[in-house]
């Protein structure tokens, strides 16, 4: 079961930040009024409710995100999730045999993926324009092979940029494309059991080996 993650986007960031500065503030208020007894006893209680909300698993009716779009015979919605394997060739395989037979829609979403340290100050503009680019040759080898597909730049964490994109693209199936097993940071991270545990979408895993390519 999935558990709240502050800084899995900048608005639970940003909202992290206003309860911390609100707590702060309780703490301090209580000290000046009642003395350090009553500061104390604000500051456990505002420490017990951060440890209960953070690690409190989240409602799965939240988490579960299935297709949402008027079905039309048909129709097929694709989500392509893939950072610096997205050019490869299993996975325009893999996207050219999930689109085959229907009227597809497919969305690549590449993850701007960046140092811990630049994103902590906020500097993601050398990560977004490296995962723009590697987008937009993708896309266009999309195009040579007559698929149809439109992209976007998503959220540094694959898992946030498929919550984020299932709630405008309502997909039939996602598919996540990896480096293979021992050389693949996703992998390590548990990206793929992690988003056939949250989402109600089926989920297939594509491995690409670029250094075999």
């Amino acid at each position: 079961m999935a558990r709240r993650n502050p800084f899995r986007s900048e608005a639970e960031a940003f909202r992290l930040v206003l309860l911390t500065i609100a707590a702060f503030a309780a703490i301090a208020t209580a000290t000046l009024l009642g003395g350090w007894p009553v500061g104390l006893a604000v500051a456990v209680g505002v420490t017990v409710f951060g440890l209960w909300w953070y690690l409190r698993p989240l409602e799965e009716s939240s988490e579960q995100q299935a297709s949402t779009h008027a079905l039309v015979e048909g129709d097929r919605r694709i989500l392509v999730v893939a950072n610096e394997t997205v050019a490869g060739a299993e996975l325009r395989e893999a996207i050219e045999s999930a689109a085959s037979g229907h009227n597809a829609h497919v969305l690549v979403v590449t993850p701007a993926l960046n140092t811990k340290l630049r994103h902590w100050v906020s500097d993601e503009d050398g990560a977004r324009a490296a995962a723009g680019a590697r987008l937009a040759d993708s896309l266009s080898r999309l195009a040579a092979d007559g698929i149809d597909a439109r992209g976007e730049v998503g959220d540094a964490d694959p898992v946030q940029s498929i919550a984020d994109a299932l709630r405008t693209f309502g997909a039939d199936e996602v598919i996540i494309s990896t480096h293979p097993e021992g050389r693949s940071n996703w992998l390590e991270r548990g990206v793929v059991d992690t988003a056939r545990e949250r989402f109600a979408v089926p989920i297939t895993h594509v491995v690409v080996d670029l250094e075999a390519q």
